[in-house]
């Protein structure tokens, strides 16, 4: 379990989006962020104070949690000095990239000098079988998107908050290093052997009372070449009754991929239900979620109009305006 509160260690993030760890945490569990500490190259900025290693002692901080998402999962060079002196200053270090904290030797001699712990949330916790794909009890939304990073996991967060606020029965999925750290626990999807991926989902949703709702957290995309095989995990293993598709508009490629566009959201919708028919042929996409945090309120106003004319289904920003608009949809299905 990671200690909190925490410190979150930003580092050289190119772009608010590839903080997006350090960002779903002060979103959602702000009461754990107390700062953040970013290099002097770093240009995200998530409006927490700045700490020193000093002031983060002084405030009660716990643990340094790498906040930033990189292509490749990679720990910089650039960080380890930095990780270090939070070991050396009394902090645990938590992580959610590909790289491992235990398999830096320079951080294993610290930690262990120090007495701190290492702590990586991106390793499975046990084996999952192979998916079946047998029926169910109980519901299943999944949350799927035109690209990586659009909102997938604030959706999923969104919806089961309006949810329980209504009494409804439901419980949040994670299947990333972010929703685990905020939720403590789930599946590190990315991190399973494609084989047992879509059992893993299913054993994280198994059967439940038929008034349940798992919200799942989707990942990546079936368009997005690098990482369309989790999604697809997602798909089949969740078995979903509804899908809430996701979009950020002011993208003109894929993430990290230039040379590719985004898919359109009825393209998303057709190859998203066409997989998901093959485990639920009652799967129906119930809503959209659009990412507005990039406009100002009258482009976002309008936009979702222009969505919701075009697609015929609730078109909205669930972190923004609330999700009660979506969870309406999902309480009608029997």
């Amino acid at each position: 379990m990671l200690k909190t509160p925490y410190l979150l260690f930003l580092g050289d993030a190119r772009d608010q989006l590839a903080a997006k760890v350090a960002k779903g945490i002060r979103d959602w569990r702000p009461e754990f962020a107390l700062g953040q500490y970013r290099l002097p190259d770093c240009s995200a900025d998530l409006g927490l104070p700045d700490m020193t290693m000093e002031e983060a002692k002084e405030a009660g901080v716990k643990t340094m949690v790498i906040g930033v998402a990189n292509r490749g999962g990679v720990i910089s060079d650039s960080w380890i000095e930095v990780m270090v002196q939070a070991l050396e200053k009394g902090f645990d270090l938590a992580s959610g990239l590909h790289k491992l904290l235990r398999n830096n030797p320079t951080l294993v001699a610290a930690a262990e000098k120090h007495g701190r712990q290492l702590i990586d949330v991106r390793i499975p916790q046990q084996e999952y079988p192979i998916a079946t794909g047998e029926k169910r009890t109980g519901k299943r939304c999944l949350t799927v998107g035109t690209d990586c990073s659009v909102g997938k996991m604030y959706t999923a967060l969104a919806v089961e908050k309006e949810m329980k606020q209504r009494g409804l029965n439901a419980d949040f999925r994670a299947t990333g290093q972010t929703g685990i750290m905020i939720t403590g626990q789930g599946v590190p999807l990315d991190a399973i052997v494609a084989d047992f991926m879509a059992g893993a989902i299913e054993m994280i949703t198994p059967d439940n009372d038929p008034d349940h709702w798992d919200l799942i957290e989707g990942q990546g995309s079936l368009f997005h070449v690098s990482f369309s095989g989790v999604t697809l995990a997602l798909i089949h293993g969740g078995q979903p009754d509804a899908l809430i598709l996701c979009h950020e508009p002011t993208r003109d490629h894929m993430r990290g991929i230039p040379n590719f566009k985004l898919p359109s959201l009825e393209a998303v919708r057709d190859m998203s239900l066409q997989m998901a028919h093959i485990v639920n042929p009652d799967c129906e996409v119930v809503g959209i979620s659009i990412n507005t945090a990039a406009l100002a309120v009258d482009e976002a106003n309008a936009y979702l109009k222009e969505v919701e004319d075009r697609m015929r289904l609730p078109a909205v920003d669930p972190f923004r305006h609330g999700a009660a608009r979506l969870v309406d949809e999902l309480e009608k299905i029997e």
